[in-house]
């Protein structure tokens, strides 16, 4: 059986974290895929701003770099803002997905109406803006936020996770939404015990990203080299961002 390698980059630098997602993507990833999961060794340990997802996409292209250089056949960006999703398509030769648009996809099939629930309300606001752009606005009832940093989902207390279960019990009964989206990377190990106790579709990004990039490589469907989606125009770089050349 070919093996293809799979790439799933923790934008943020925390290792932690990066581990949790990695279980998530493997959880899911067919017999035929090798999950390689990888954050930046610099930028932010965690993403929750556009400052920071400025950042952390330079991290996110430097990864992508180094996966094509090992030969992977895809790439999965596993944060809630997508930071530097249409850089690394451009970088990228086989298909990129981000877990925002992979999950807000994927409750699209599964129910008319889905919420959001993420960590702090600033992220909402930048959720907000990630359903406009990708045509979703209207399928989503609500964003709710835990009122914690992504940081707090590693922190061993387990408050975060009990915040994340009381929004999404909240979203289901107020909202009337027929499914929720978990809007953070740190939140991908939550996902099938929510699932099971509200009886609704509790999507994590995470896993939905890996199986669409799993069917785009079974297609035989890479990232368009046609138009804007055509690789980096040749031209020098310095400075740091030589390593990008």
């Amino acid at each position: 059986m070919t093996k293809h390698l799979i790439q799933v980059i923790n934008p943020n630098t925390n290792v932690a974290m990066t581990h949790t997602i990695a279980q998530a993507a493997r959880s899911v990833a067919a017999p035929s895929s090798e999950i390689i999961a990888v954050c930046p060794t610099q930028g932010v340990e965690s993403i929750e701003g556009h400052f920071d997802e400025a950042v952390a996409a330079i991290g996110v292209l430097e990864q992508i770099k180094l996966g094509k250089e090992q030969g992977v056949s895809g790439h999965v960006i596993a944060c809630f803002g997508d930071p530097g999703l249409l850089a690394a398509r451009e970088l990228a030769s086989g298909p990129v997905v981000g877990i925002a648009e992979a999950a807000m996809h994927v409750a699209t099939l599964v129910a008319t109406r889905f919420s959001i629930v993420t960590t702090l309300p600033r992220t909402v606001i930048i959720a907000r803006h990630l359903l406009r752009q990708y045509g979703f606005e209207h399928h989503c009832a609500a964003l709710h936020a835990i009122d914690l940093p992504v940081l707090a989902l590693e922190d061993g207390t387990g408050l975060a996770q009990m915040k994340v279960r009381e929004r999404c019990i909240q979203a289901m009964k107020e909202d009337n939404s027929g499914a929720i989206v978990l809007g953070c990377g740190g939140m991908a190990n939550l996902a099938q015990e929510l699932t099971a106790e509200l009886g609704i579709p509790v999507i994590d990004g995470v896993t939905a990203a890996v199986k669409m990039v799993e069917s785009l490589i079974a297609l035989g469907l890479g990232t368009s080299k046609h138009g804007d989606l055509a690789y980096p125009n040749k031209k020098p770089l310095s400075g740091c961002f030589d390593m990008l050349s």
